[in-house]
């Protein structure tokens, strides 16, 4: 087996893989990735959308397409057929009720690739008729300054949905601002009593995170079974690992989480039906650690070097697409995957809230 370091991330981890792995429409969201590394290639060379009109198949880790080579997850055209939908109820709530959702991002501090993720959502929001707010804060700002922030928005009533661009300055306490958020606009779903309530069986929390949420969605859109698959989880994160655990588990799947103090990681992955990849760590998983048949939804986004690209470099996923595309059932691809995903359940959420708070059905 080859030898492994895992740093399991957390919600104040930034990669230090790529800057571009933060909350954004084509990028993951808040996607806080440790550092992994494993001694083989990482250079990445080496190594159908389900609607009311025409759902697709059923997809099994028994099941191949008719050409042999996996089923490509389309998260991108999912996202549309998502962000059609909210449009649609967006305007319906406008018309019956005078209401427009809110969604409202604090933003504290100069850097240019939160910056550029704001805009991003105030484009999709734009896109869809949901209404946008926007702080801007300093670097040097105080921590109360931004609870003063959060305060009004959770006080304003055309505010549904309240999101803070992490990361946050070192000086704050992020989990402080983040906990301040009035529970029934946490569209990010990051609230303790949030998660609290999707680990227990019986409850219901008012929003799950996005990211993990899009994986789940992207299943049921291809009609891919969960209920007693053996799911296999790689990464443990608050924002994402630990999360879509839970989903699976609610979807009445067995899972195992594979985390930096597991043993015979490859051996474990190999016997589950649905893998969900968010290391952060390019081309982790070969197609060695792939059952025949199984179902893949990779959450990384990591940048290897390319000199033939423009950027100087591309983007892969946590698992060898090469590799795992000849084995697996279907597979999400990276760019293209999980990421416009992400953005589309944020806009869902707060459609969500907005229907919550005016009991709109």
């Amino acid at each position: 087996m080859a030898s492994m370091m895992f740093t399991d991330c957390s919600s104040s981890t930034t990669s230090r893989l790529i800057h571009l792995n933060r909350r954004s429409g084509t990028f993951l969201l808040r996607q806080c990735v440790g550092q992994l590394r494993l001694q083989t290639t990482a250079s990445g060379r080496g190594c159908c959308i389900r609607s009311s009109s025409s759902p697709i198949s059923a997809i099994s880790a028994d099941t191949k397409s008719s050409e042999g080579a996996a089923i490509v997850i389309d998260g991108k055209a999912v996202a549309k057929n998502i962000r059609d939908e909210i449009t649609i109820e967006v305007s319906r709530m406008k018309e019956s009720i005078g209401v427009i959702p809110g969604l409202a991002v604090i933003l504290v501090g100069d850097r240019k690739d939160s910056a550029t993720y704001v805009r991003n959502k105030k484009k999709a929001c734009d896109s869809v008729g949901i209404k946008s707010f926007e702080v801007c804060l300093p670097e040097d700002s105080s921590e109360e300054e931004v609870l003063k922030s959060v305060s009004g928005f959770n006080d304003d009533p055309s505010v549904h949905g309240i999101l803070v661009q992490l990361p946050l300055p070192s000086h704050m306490d992020e989990q402080n601002i983040l906990n301040a958020v009035s529970i029934e606009k946490d569209v990010d779903g990051f609230h303790p009593l949030n998660i609290g309530r999707l680990a227990m069986r019986g409850r219901e929390p008012l929003f799950v995170p996005c990211t993990p949420k899009g994986c789940i969605e992207l299943l049921h859109r291809y009609n891919i079974e969960i209920k007693g698959k053996r799911a296999v989880v790689i990464g443990r994160s608050n924002i994402v690992g630990m999360p879509a655990a839970l989903l699976l588990q609610r979807e009445d799947a067995t899972v195992s989480i594979i985390h930096s103090r597991t043993k015979n990681p490859e051996e474990i992955t190999r016997e589950a039906d649905i893998i969900i990849a968010a290391v952060g760590q390019p081309n982790m998983v070969r197609g060695s650690w792939i059952k025949p048949g199984a179902v893949i939804i990779d959450v990384g986004i990591n940048p290897v070097e390319d000199s033939s690209a423009a950027r100087g470099y591309r983007l892969v996923g946590d698992i060898c697409y090469e590799e795992a595309s000849k084995v697996a059932s279907a597979i999400t691809p990276v760019p293209g995957g999980v990421g416009p995903m992400t953005i589309a359940m944020l806009l869902s959420n707060t459609l969500t809230s907005a229907k919550r708070i005016h009991n709109f059905q």
